[in-house]
């Protein structure tokens, strides 16, 4: 069964020639019944020329019918028209239903109504104008209303099913762009944060050797030293970000070590080895009970404020505070005065602040930021646990 599937999809000419052959077949029967009297769909003739329509030279024209079957999907709705006229004498209902159904499943709902209207024209005037066997004319137009509407109906299924599919293929690919682009803003936010972190420690150091050209062999060498460590290990976090891009699945044993809130005590110590001037106020609970994510979360939080103070305000004190607990949440407040002659370096764009904010909002927590004339604050909280 799967294989024959398979054939029709790839030759679909095979299953109209199909269509046409069962069409040909039911037609047959359709012309036998007629003969004896019977009718599924009106027709406006007497029994003689019933008689000569069942013959094998009147039987062409029904088989020419089915035999047009083959070019239903081009012209779907001339097709219905015409085998509705030819309906009033001659029995081509199987290609009429066929047709009908095409329409329905093809073209738009009001296409359809229209067509179908006037396919049961004949039954308004089968009822009408039959001056005898009361019964059995009800009986055929009752059939033909059954048959042209069953044969619509399934055709505004199909169209229907063909629409649901669809749209499910739609939103399949929308939900898969969707998750690309928050692996690429995910991504983004990581090697921002982490080369960020070092190339300004990269800077600072290096400026000192710029600015400070008299300075002894020894503090060119520990800055040297500064700089080459600052650059290694720089190279070797892009190196686990590149690595987890190039990973086909990302998995728990893809993914690079993490860093958390217990870590910011050796973070702290960089930026102080660089210069800067760190005051740290901690007054939280044991933050091994915290949620990894959200420990992560303040962690890159409290490194992009560090970057941040380099840039933009490196001669300035970095007062740090982190307050809370599992009830409570996590509160990290970071403040700097303001220096309003320095220039912002480039490539900074306010990207830090985004990616601050885009972390809090995924670990369920909240940003606000403070901008006076002398200061700027920062204050972000974080839920303990998700």
């Amino acid at each position: 069964m799967i294989d024959v599937r398979r054939a029709l999809r790839e030759h679909p000419q095979l299953a109209e020639a199909g269509v046409v052959a069962v069409a040909a077949g039911l037609t047959l029967f359709v012309m036998r019944l007629r003969q004896s009297g019977l009718s599924v769909y009106p027709q406006l003739s007497s029994g003689a020329y019933v008689r000569w329509m069942v013959s094998d030279l009147g039987s062409l024209v029904p088989l020419s019918a089915c035999v047009a079957l083959y070019w239903r999907r081009r012209h779907p709705v001339a097709l219905a028209l015409v085998l509705v006229a030819l309906s009033v004498v001659w029995p081509v209902v199987v290609p009429l239903l066929i047709a009908l159904f095409t329409v329905a499943g093809t073209c738009s709902g009001r296409t359809t109504l229209r067509v179908t209207g006037v396919a049961l024209l004949p039954v308004v005037a089968h009822v009408a104008l039959a001056p005898y066997t009361v019964s059995l004319s009800v009986a055929t137009a009752l059939s033909a209303v059954a048959f042209v509407g069953g044969a619509v109906g399934w055709g505004l299924n199909v169209a229907g099913m063909r629409e649901r599919a669809r749209h499910a293929e739609e939103e399949a690919h929308l939900r898969a762009e969707q998750a690309r682009q928050h692996a690429r803003e995910e991504i983004a936010r990581e090697m921002h944060d982490v080369l960020a972190h070092r190339l300004t420690l990269l800077s600072v150091h290096a400026g000192a050797l710029e600015f400070h050209p008299t300075a002894s062999p020894a503090q060119v060498a520990e800055a040297a030293g500064v700089i080459r460590q600052s650059a290694g290990q720089a190279l070797e976090d892009l190196q686990d970000v590149l690595r987890v891009l190039r990973t086909p699945t990302v998995d728990a044993h893809a993914e690079p070590p993490q860093p958390t809130l217990g870590d910011i005590d050796r973070l702290t110590e960089e930026a102080r080895a660089a210069g800067a001037t760190v005051e740290m106020r901690r007054d939280v609970e044991d933050v091994t009970t915290m949620d990894p994510a959200a420990g992560r979360a303040a962690y890159r939080i409290l490194q992009e404020a560090l970057t941040n103070h380099r840039k933009h305000a490196p001669d300035g004190p970095l007062r740090l505070s982190l307050t809370g607990g599992a009830r409570e949440g996590l509160t990290i407040k970071a403040r700097n005065p303001i220096q309003p002659q320095r220039s912002a370096p480039p490539g900074g764009g306010g990207q830090g602040l985004i990616g601050i904010n885009e972390r809090a909002a995924l670990a369920g927590g909240t940003m606000r930021r403070v901008l006076t004339d002398t200061e700027f604050s920062l204050e972000v909280w974080l839920p303990w646990t998700r």
